[in-house]
């Protein structure tokens, strides 16, 4: 079933305040001038003719076809793939600029609905492609040069092929799919439409989430006992949610035969599960030198006895907490993606130019931020809820790397341009870390040089440990649900377990802590997405290394490498580069890296 994504990584006027300067909205029109417009009805009735059409041709007949036909099947799927998309991103980017709109939200529900029984009659087309004879199909991939340029979509395709059900479930399991969105958007106007009273005023999630890393701490108490306080009233909507998504997952994933609840995620990666696990091992092994290491460090600045949960982002105490202008973090990720390479900067200021950001925090918009692709004749939009803090202009770098390696993926089409979310991290955090060195290489005291390694281990912590936090809790989430429903206490209780193992002994853990598991809408919307932080992480850590040890024609081939979008495996990908993330002493590449900042932290102590 036809869905918008939701790639949130972690919702004042559009306007901006004068401290942070005009922010920039969305202008959508690329996709369509309006909701009632003429061309999207236009697409909307050239979809439905064209997937019954598509049936009429091909159904049934998908073996017979010779190569230059079977590639012209593929192009038109792709075409019908391109309009569904262009209707889906319109409808979803405005809900997620107004979530709590009833009249968006019923749009983007209608335009799903009816996406979704103009492609049912498609759902043959990936169950024939199974049935294949694998001999024949690479023969047609020989004899047809443009065809065999589709390969690797056939063999992700067909690497679902031990797990197909009947072509009659299929159809089933694709039209059942609009009941378990509901969830999904019951989830996000929940989220979206919760209120929180912080010292008298009152605050969405996204202001409140934000006071956590306020400079004062009876603000960033208040803000995380008021977090505590509403989602605990909330906490029956949460589990039912959770506990109706994992039970709907595990009795698919039955009907599947997929051995684990992690292996569909596995699958559409396109990564082996004895990778992810010995990322997952590596980054377990260490959370002593790294996040335990380093709390223990920031408890010590903050000049406290024991930490608390509300203490984790806080800033430190010598670092600068004015807030940086829209304009100042445009030009700061600007200069560092020009310092690499021209190609990378032209690309990327379109996205400040034309509304292709919209990035004030504003009641009802959703919160978090993404990048999201749309389709390969468009472009990509970023949102943001730009706040104005340091972590802020990260993100900037974060998501418009993102934007720049869905540009530059654009080129191989609708098929072949998504990548895979293990890779589809990669330039957004090399953007990142574009961004840290041009800062770090600017400082210029040895307490501006500390403040920016400390706020890069933070982050590089929140991405690695943390995300590998989530992925543990949502192992451990869903097996327990394979067993039986799960209470709130005992999510809670699941989610506890995980968070002391990762944070260390600096921390004591507040009552109402143990809800926090709540508001993260990775669980809710794309279940083990998480771990692609950390493996975009370390797979970043180790290709930077590379780069810096000044590898010849990098650029080139870092460049390559997005072009690329999901047409090579990661092993082909990185091979260029000297790297094997199926090695796994690759992953301690990464590990050291943060490691070693964490070295020179304490050095500077002495």
């Amino acid at each position: 079933m036809l869905k918008f994504p939701f790639p949130v990584r972690d919702a004042n006027t559009s306007s901006g305040s004068k401290e942070l300067g005009n922010l920039p909205e969305w202008d959508l029109t690329d996709l369509y001038s309006s909701d009632d417009s003429p061309k999207l009805q236009s697409d909307l009735d050239w979809l439905e003719q064209e997937c019954a059409s598509f049936a009429a041709n091909y159904q049934g007949n998908l073996a017979a076809l010779p190569p230059d036909e079977l590639l012209t099947c593929v192009q038109r799927n792709e075409k019908i793939s391109q309009i569904s998309g262009r209707i889906m991103s319109y409808a979803g980017l405005r809900y997620y600029q107004l979530t709590t709109d009833a009249e968006r939200a019923q749009f983007m529900a209608n335009c799903q609905e009816k996406l979704t029984n103009f492609t049912t009659p498609l759902v043959f087309f990936t169950l024939e492609l199974n049935r294949l004879d694998g001999t024949k199909l690479a023969e047609c991939f020989a004899e047809n040069s443009e065809l065999a340029r589709y390969e690797p979509v056939f063999r992700r395709i067909r690497s679902m092929k031990p797990h197909q059900l009947s072509d009659e479930l299929e159809k089933f399991l694709h039209d059942l799919g609009v009941v378990g969105d509901a969830w999904e958007r019951l989830f996000d106007e929940t989220i979206a439409g919760l209120t929180f009273d912080v010292d008298g005023n009152e605050y969405n999630i996204e202001g409140t989430l934000n006071f956590l890393t306020d400079p004062n701490r009876a603000k960033r108490e208040a803000a995380a006992r008021e977090l505590a306080r509403v989602f605990k009233d909330n906490l029956k909507i949460f589990s039912r949610v959770h506990n109706t998504a994992a039970k709907e997952k595990e009795v698919i994933d039955r009907w599947r035969n997929m051995p684990t609840a992690q292996t569909g995620r596995h699958l559409s990666n396109d990564v082996e599960p004895e990778v992810v696990e010995a990322l997952r091992n590596a980054v377990v092994a260490a959370y002593p030198k790294l996040s335990h290491r380093y709390y223990e460090l920031k408890r010590k600045w903050l000049g406290l006895d024991r930490m608390q949960v509300w203490d984790r982002n806080a800033p430190l105490p010598m670092e600068d907490t004015s807030s940086v202008s829209w304009e100042d973090a445009r030009d700061t990720v600007m200069e560092a993606y020009n310092a690499f390479d021209t190609r990378m900067g032209d690309i990327a200021r379109p996205f400040f130019d034309q509304g292709w950001i919209d990035a004030g925090v504003k009641p009802g918009k959703a919160p978090g931020a993404f990048a999201h692709p749309t389709v390969t004749n468009v472009h990509p939009y970023v949102m943001l809820n730009y706040l104005g803090k340091p972590r802020d202009v990260m993100t900037l770098a974060h998501e418009l790397g993102h934007g720049v390696h869905q540009v530059l993926a654009a080129e191989q089409g609708e098929m072949l341009s998504s990548t895979p979310l293990t890779l589809a991290e990669t330039a957004s955090v090399f953007g990142e870390m574009l961004t840290f060195r041009t800062m770090l290489d600017a400082a210029e005291t040895k307490e501006k040089r500390r403040i920016l390694l400390a706020g890069k281990v933070e982050d590089m912590i929140n991405t690695v440990v943390r995300q590998i936090a989530f992925y543990d809790f949502e192992c451990k989430l869903h097996a327990a649900r394979r067993e039986s429903e799960l209470t709130p206490d005992e999510i809670n209780a699941i989610w506890m377990s995980v968070q002391a193992e990762s944070l260390g002994e600096a921390f004591d853990f507040m009552e109402g802590y143990e809800t926090f598991w709540a508001y993260v809408p990775h669980f809710v919307h794309s279940p083990f997405y998480v771990y692609a932080y950390a493996f975009g992480d370390g797979l970043v850590n180790a290709l930077y290394a590379v780069y810096a040890d000044g590898d010849k024609g990098f650029e080139d081939k870092y460049f390559d490498m997005l072009k690329a979008g999901g047409s090579k495996h990661h092993k082909e990908l990185l091979a260029p580069f000297g790297l094997d993330a199926s090695d796994p002493k690759f992953w301690d590449k990464g590990l050291n890296m943060i490691s070693e900042m964490i070295d020179e932290l304490e050095a500077m102590e002495v």
